[in-house]
């Protein structure tokens, strides 16, 4: 029996190699993930207090949980960083905007890195909105993230993201933006191949 994780996006990018996305496993990903989630650099991931089994308990929530998923990104084949798609008419914005049918709500989170590479976090961002529009039912990627954090604004700015207006939530005050299809393709000149 074949322990290797099923990878259910990939690509190819021309100067940092390949990145693909596998199903997260909570018992398996969970002391990897929490390196990652209390590191200083993972502040607005709002996890830095978790302790090991914090992180598993969160994660064997989202693995039961009908509206949200989270996924271990590789790059080359290494963990690098973790993606979460959620419906965020059901979690994260209820109430909060106006939902469209194909919204998919969608965090990201790269690893820390003593040895950080040019433009690595803006492909991880542009696999991430590349897997998600992969998925014909997807019309729109919808975010919130936190309004100081400049550097995902700027990012989601280069990915085709538009910002639409703060929103205030129990934990943070959010930038809700939207990005369509259209946007990102406009953006990254990546035609998504969807898969019906």
């Amino acid at each position: 029996m074949s322990t290797t994780p099923e990878i259910l996006f990939s690509r190819t990018d021309d100067a940092l190699g390949t990145f693909s996305l596998r199903p997260l496993d909570p018992l398996t990903d969970s002391e990897l993930l929490h390196g990652w989630v209390t590191h200083p650099k993972a502040a607005f991931w709002m996890m830095q207090d978790s302790s090991l089994p914090d992180v598993e308990r969160e994660y064997m929530r989202i693995a039961a949980a009908e509206h949200h998923d989270a996924f271990i990104g590789l790059h080359d084949g290494e963990p690098a960083f973790l993606m979460e798609r959620y419906d965020p008419s059901e979690l994260e914005l209820v109430g909060l905007y106006d939902a469209e049918p194909g919204d998919v709500g969608m965090h990201f989170l790269v690893a820390p890195t003593d040895t950080p590479r040019s433009g690595f976090t803006r492909a991880v961002i542009t696999t991430v909105m590349a897997a998600l529009f992969d998925d014909a039912a997807t019309r729109r990627v919808v975010v919130e993230p936190d309004v100081r954090n400049k550097a995902v604004h700027a990012l989601n700015e280069a990915v085709g993201f538009v910002p639409e207006r703060e929103v205030r939530k129990p934990e943070k005050t959010a930038l809700l933006s939207f990005c369509t299809r259209d946007r990102f393709e406009a953006a990254t000149g990546i035609v998504a191949e969807v898969s019906i």
